[in-house]
């Protein structure tokens, strides 16, 4: 068994179709069904049930692509702890990041850090919060930007930034002229526009509503927080917005937004697997992050 087979199946799963797994490994098509065969009758099982219309793991299948990418994961570890040993100053940094706070966080971050360090690629993956969690468990990532709370245990957190959350409202609201804090208590019976599972700060409307003693009302979701404004703007509900994502006051569909009084805020961390070597690479991203926000702060 070969660690190129490795990656060989753990494609073919991911992509369900041969042709398109080949594509991806940039080997041709027959090759690569002949190097599954090959590990097949090496292992005396199915990896796969093949299909005219599909590719599916079986139960043996499923169990060698886990292990798989467990030893593949292990592998990369091994390879950045022996080149940070060496003193390799080259190397390859994937970090994983929501889109829409990536997009205010990472535009003060990554040129300080190319900077800093400009033979480091850094390599970035946009996924919802669920999907992030999942990647960084698994390796997919070195490290991802994410907000409290996480659900996965097997993972490990610094924080880096701490956010106050606002009530957005639309513009002709009954409380859109208001000046003084408004109490969530008084939010009981409007309707709540809210991001879709999978996404970490749908769950942080959630809690904010029981702690106040009662459940949203939720007319609309959206797997956008930028969607949610405009729908809220447009007249359709209202919704707790991160301070970092709130519009300027004149812009084109920008809600009415609002102080709480309770002063909830959200916590920006940046995570990674429990036990897992943190490159060279990865510690400096990590300190280049915390001092780039700290110092946008303290100036802003």
């Amino acid at each position: 068994m070969e660690l190129r087979q490795l990656h060989y199946v753990i494609q073919i799963a991911a992509e369900k179709n041969f042709s398109r797994a080949a594509d991806k490994l940039h080997i041709a098509q027959p090759s690569l069904s002949q190097q599954l065969s090959k590990l097949e009758q090496e292992l005396g099982v199915l990896l796969f049930r093949r299909t005219t219309n599909s590719v599916e793991l079986t139960q043996a299948g499923q169990v060698f692509v886990d292990k798989s990418q467990s030893i593949l994961d292990a592998v990369e570890q091994l390879k950045q702890e022996m080149d940070d040993m060496a003193q390799m100053r080259r190397g390859r940094l994937v970090v994983g990041t929501l889109p829409i706070t990536g997009s205010h966080i990472l535009p003060l971050v990554l040129p300080a850090f190319g900077a800093q360090y400009p033979q480091i690629e850094v390599v970035l993956v946009e996924e919802s919060t669920a999907k992030l969690e999942q990647l960084t468990a698994s390796g997919g990532t070195d490290l991802s930007l994410l907000t409290l709370p996480l659900i996965d245990g097997t993972l490990s957190c610094e924080p880096y930034m701490e956010e106050q959350i606002c009530l957005a409202v639309p513009p002709q609201h009954p409380l859109a002229s208001r000046q003084d804090a408004v109490r969530i208590e008084e939010l009981k019976a409007e309707p709540f526009i809210k991001l879709k599972r999978g996404q970490g700060f749908r769950q942080i409307t959630v809690e904010l509503c029981e702690q106040a003693g009662f459940s949203p009302q939720i007319v609309f979701e959206s797997s956008n927080i930028e969607t949610v404004q405009s729908l809220v703007a447009g007249g359709m509900g209202i919704a707790f917005v991160p301070q970092m994502l709130t519009r300027p006051k004149g812009s084109e569909f920008a809600p009415v937004y609002l102080r709480l009084s309770s002063k909830p805020t959200r916590t920006l961390v940046v995570a990674s697997r429990k036990g897992r070597y943190l490159s060279k690479a990865a510690q400096a991203f990590i300190v280049t992050l915390k001092e780039t926000i700290s110092a946008y702060h303290q100036n802003g």
